[in-house]
């Protein structure tokens, strides 16, 4: 397929997307999935939990009767189907938005220069040529294929409803194979398709670091008026979340059931941590020079006004106010002093890195709320309940 078969013309109003594309998206689109304006969320995660979780139930019911209690209590499963496959639906969603939002901003602010803006056009041209292209969804696919074909035995042991046997006699049953083969697909698919947008986003925010911005250093963003790009990176915390969910399902599944710690799993958490915050607020950083560079030159530059400013204020009413006292009263010297002081204090608290602690706690949130229940596998909610209780008294 070729994708300058769906060309883009990005226009000073387009409403342009790096998600609303793909040829995923137009099969979506094609069978009624999903409409120009419309997401249909809930009927898109109803198909794909009918297609990778449904199936499980009535394979594993009339084929394997006696492993259908293990199905119900494996929580690898519905971590995956139920949770994280939903939540990287949610994420399209909250991606799109936000880069409508920075792409409108970096518009209506006047950010840019004309020349600089055109050249931001051909930039968003070109990922959406991306976007549209089938060899990056072929590639995910494949890796898919490849990285089950080459690790599924990874991914199973000795559920009833898994396989059964042991050892070199291990098999895995007709759910196994459909779940394996399947409902772990359908996840890393769009985990891959998830990482593949987000890599569209990182580069036009490389891009967009090197243009010349029209920025402040006294804007009260303190950011010189690129703040809002510290939004994005909430964007992220729907793939680290399902991520997140899936590995400590995992983790769970081992202290559970193979004698496994939660100190075992220290590195490796520490590890997935390192991985979401370099993954989400990587593209921050491209930022950081420029911004750190401003706040150096705002401090010169307001530093040479102000000492001028300073000079001229001691002069007239510290050395020379005799006999004009009374019209220091009515003088707008003052004011004028102290809004300046203002000014230069905003410059000295401007911050390189566009941190936005909303966005940081929602990442936060992602990486924490999906591992509780690999918590609360070594540490029953009854026993923090009671040692709550305990406290209390």
């Amino acid at each position: 397929m070729n994708p300058n078969k769906y060309p883009p013309i990005i226009s000073a109003s387009e409403d342009v997307s790096i998600v609303r594309g793909g040829p995923f998206y137009r099969a979506q689109h094609a069978i009624g999935l999903v409409r120009t304006n419309q997401w249909n969320l809930g009927r898109r995660i109803a198909v794909l939990i009918a297609v990778g979780w449904l199936p499980l139930f009535f394979i594993t019911a009339i084929a394997n009767p006696d492993g259908l209690l293990s199905l119900l209590k494996d929580y690898r499963v519905h971590s995956r189907m139920l949770v994280a496959v939903p939540v990287l639906l949610i994420g399209e969603i909250l991606m799109d938005d936000r880069f409508r939002t920075v792409y409108s901003q970096l518009r209506t602010a006047g950010l840019l220069e004309a020349s600089d803006l055109a050249h931001m056009d051909d930039i968003v041209a070109r990922l959406v040529r991306l976007r549209d292209a089938l060899l990056p969804e072929i590639g995910i696919l494949l890796l898919v294929i490849a990285h089950t074909a080459t690790a599924y035995r990874g991914l199973v042991d000795t559920a009833p409803w898994l396989g059964h046997g042991s050892g070199a006699d291990f098999h895995l049953t007709a759910a196994g194979w459909y779940g394996v083969v399947v409902g772990t697909s359908i996840f890393q698919f769009l985990l891959g398709l998830g990482l593949w947008r987000w890599l569209l986003w990182t580069f036009f925010a490389f891009t967009l670091s090197r243009t010349r911005l029209k920025l402040v250093p006294t804007h009260p963003d303190q950011h010189g008026g690129v703040g809002f790009l510290g939004l994005t990176s909430a964007a992220f915390a729907p793939i680290a979340f399902s991520a997140t969910a899936v590995i400590a399902a995992t983790w769970r599944n081992e202290i559970l059931y193979h004698g496994a710690h939660l100190m075992n799993f220290k590195f490796p958490g520490i590890a997935l941590i390192a991985v979401v915050a370099l993954l989400a607020l990587g593209p921050l950083a491209f930022f950081v020079p420029l911004l750190a560079a401003l706040r150096r030159k705002g401090i010169l530059e307001y530093g040479i006004l102000g000492q001028l400013h300073s000079t001229e204020f001691h002069e007239k009413w510290i050395l020379h106010r005799a006999g004009h006292e009374t019209e220091f009263l009515v003088a707008t010297e003052s004011s004028t002093l102290a809004d300046y002081g203002q000014a230069y204090a905003e410059i000295e608290k401007m911050s390189a890195f566009l941190v936005d602690k909303g966005a940081l706690y929602t990442l936060g949130g992602a990486v924490l709320i999906p591992a509780l229940p690999m918590i609360l596998a070594e540490v029953p909610i009854a026993v923090v309940l009671s040692d709550l209780l305990r406290a209390m008294r």
